[in-house]
């Protein structure tokens, strides 16, 4: 059979057509970005049983609690790892389960077990509550820095702006709370000032150290 000079064309434009890899719009347009290899442990663990979950859940309260209990000394004050270990449960965990560790890890002083900074439980913030609205500020910053990892996708830009964002959310409760009790300026001054440094190599450690444990993934069997 014969093509005409205009039939060959547009066959082969037909062929390349049918043959060419096609963009979908919607959610399946971000599947190749969802996949990016700093994002295995969340997807693994969000695709876990419940069980697992729960075992994860209680590491991740675990860890905080013994962030708790690790103290540094900084300048212009001493400085602990609590804040770390809750930005880290909230970027390897994502929202829902970085909150859930933070509320384990609040139930567990409610208990009266020594796992707030110094050794300290709940009952403590009868007698100090200057720091009820930095606990409360916890679960604040685990799930919107979970909530931010989850929408960026594991782009380093979507870490980096999750970690100072659960930070700023932490900080703003905190202090809100402090300069309900002794007022907004010594609030920002002793609640506040002292712990920028502190807290900026906070961010840096946890978003580094996200990126890394972020690749490996939960095995598939769990």
């Amino acid at each position: 059979m014969i093509l005409s000079a205009g039939k060959l064309p547009r066959t082969l434009a037909e062929v390349s057509s049918s043959t060419r890899p096609r963009r979908y719009a919607g959610k399946d347009r971000d599947l190749t970005t969802l996949n990016q290899p700093s994002t295995a442990f969340t997807r693994s663990l969000a695709s876990s049983s419940r069980a697992v979950k729960v075992t994860a859940v209680v590491f991740g309260s675990l860890l905080i609690a013994a962030a708790s209990q690790i103290e540094v000394p900084f300048f212009p004050v001493p400085m602990t790892m609590q804040t770390f270990a809750v930005l880290l449960v909230g970027l390897l965990f994502g929202a829902r389960l970085g909150a859930a560790a933070v509320l384990a890890y609040l139930a567990e002083a409610a208990v009266g077990l020594p796992v707030l900074s110094g050794g300290d439980a709940l009952v403590s913030l009868l007698v100090k509550p200057a720091t009820t609205g930095y606990l409360v500020g916890f679960v604040g910053a685990a799930f919107v820095a979970g909530l931010i990892v989850e929408r960026t996708a594991g782009r380093i830009w979507g870490t980096v702006a999750a970690a100072v964002a659960g930070e700023v959310v932490l900080m703003t409760l905190g202090v809100a709370f402090l300069a309900w009790l002794i007022g907004a300026e010594s609030a920002v001054t002793y609640g506040f000032v002292p712990f920028i440094l502190g807290d900026v190599l906070k961010i840096v450690l946890a978003v580094a150290v996200a990126r890394g444990v972020g690749r490996l993934s939960l095995p598939t069997a769990l």
